[in-house]
């Protein structure tokens, strides 16, 4: 569901509570929106019920509903630059995501997301993502088109039907042998949004190569096995090779204004898969490159 406006809506099914009205709930569900803004939402017709029919000011609170609210950052930062569709059918979307676009609306971005703007290009509402990247990563992104399919790719997914291929930029290795293999226990760290290795059986699972060697960087060659939260910066770091522009990882470093002349240098690739709807071996290549310079 997208609003007149192509944004994507967020869902919220209404858990048990004292309120009589949807707005009373909405309110107390998120105090740091303060009653003047939802009021407006109201007015404005972007808070609806599940099927998009616009709901009023007094709508009564029932639990278990689900609401579709369109959410909206003010002055929210531009991204100034644009992502490519690599292919498209009825089932599935290939994009190319620039360096600093988020995949999902989150925090202070909203429009300036990748699902937004395909869901406007595409006049698409029904796009979901079936993977994420960082925010910080360029790359290939899949997308289901329709919610007919949806299962059969994400099923893919969750039995690592996919093979995905990164490439990285990071300072040389000379002293371990390649190709290498990382696997290590990772868990949430300090700050939340960052991720660590710990002791404890392993859960992610990184297949390491050098594609190109320079006297002060290397080029790898990154698969991730597993999927966890950050797993290819934090393997890389742990080994003594933090990728190239790394904010997060080994150390946080403070935030600072956005510096577009310092992308992370971590790019999605290539993805191959068997598509589980007609059999057909699919190939996808980003265009995209990193500077080794």
């Amino acid at each position: 569901m997208t609003s007149p406006d192509h944004m994507p809506a967020s869902r919220l099914q209404l858990a048990p509570g004292p309120w009589l009205t949807l707005l009373d709930g909405l309110c107390a569900r998120f105090p740091q929106i303060a009653r003047e803004v939802w009021l407006d939402r109201f007015a404005r017709g972007r808070v609806q019920d599940a099927g998009g029919g616009v709901l009023g000011v007094d709508a009564p609170y029932r639990v278990g509903m689900e609401v579709r609210y369109f959410r909206e950052v003010p002055d929210e930062p531009a991204i100034p630059f644009e992502a490519h569709i690599v292919f498209a059918d009825a089932d599935l979307v290939v994009a190319d995501k620039p360096h600093f676009l988020p995949v999902m609306p989150a925090g202070r971005f909203v429009a300036e997301t990748l699902l937004a703007r395909l869901q406007a290009q595409l006049d698409n509402p029904e796009l979901v993502p079936l993977h994420r990247i960082d925010r910080e990563t360029a790359g290939l992104v899949l997308f289901s088109a329709r919610p007919d399919t949806r299962t059969l790719y994400q099923t893919l997914f969750r039995q690592r039907g996919i093979e995905k291929q990164y490439e990285a930029v990071a300072p040389p290795l000379p002293g371990l042998s390649m190709p290498h293999v990382r696997r290590s226990q990772l868990r949430a760290g300090e700050p939340f949004f960052r991720m660590c290795e710990a002791e404890g059986a392993p859960n992610s699972h990184t297949h390491i190569d050098v594609i190109e060697r320079r006297s002060h960087v290397w080029r790898y060659a990154l698969q991730p096995i597993t999927g966890r939260k950050h797993q290819l910066r934090v393997h890389m770091a742990a080994l003594g090779a933090p990728i190239v522009n790394d904010s997060l990882y080994p150390v946080l470093r403070a935030p600072a204004p956005e510096d577009f002349s310092r992308p992370l240098q971590l790019l999605a690739k290539s993805l191959r898969f068997v598509d589980p709807i007609d059999g057909t071996l699919r190939e996808f290549e980003s265009g995209l490159t990193l500077s080794i310079d």
